[in-house]
C-alpha cells in the first residue's frame, strides 16, 4: 500500500499511518517542509517527495503523480488523499 498526500493538512496524519503500517508515502513539494522530509525519513518512513506541489494541481497534474507512484510500486494499491474543494 502507499499513500499519496495531495495537501500539506493531512500529511501529519498520513505520515504517522505509513510508518504505523509500514507503507511507502509520496507528498508534493508543498506537504512538508525539506526539514520535515529529513526527520520522517531518518524514523524509518519510506517517503518520497515530488519537486513540485500537489495541493490545489490540476487533474493532470494529479493524474501524473499517481502514474509515477504506480511506476515505482506497481503491485501496491496507492490510497490518494482526495483534495478538498472550498465550498
Amino acid at each position: 500500500m502507499v499513500f499519496l498526500v495531495v495537501e500539506p493538512h493531512s500529511a501529519a496524519e498520513a505520515l504517522a499511518a505509513a510508518k504505523k503500517l509500514g507503507c511507502a508515502i509520496w507528498l508534493g513539494s508543498d506537504a512538508l517542509t525539506e526539514e520535515e522530509f529529513d526527520r520522517w525519513g531518518a524514523e524509518g518512513v519510506d517517503i518520497t517527495r515530488f519537486v513540485y506541489p500537489l495541493g490545489g494541481a490540476e487533474h493532470s497534474v494529479l493524474e501524473d503523480a499517481v502514474s509515477t507512484v504506480a511506476q515505482h510500486h506497481p503491485s501496491d494499491v496507492i490510497w490518494v488523499q482526495r483534495a478538498s474543494t472550498a465550498a
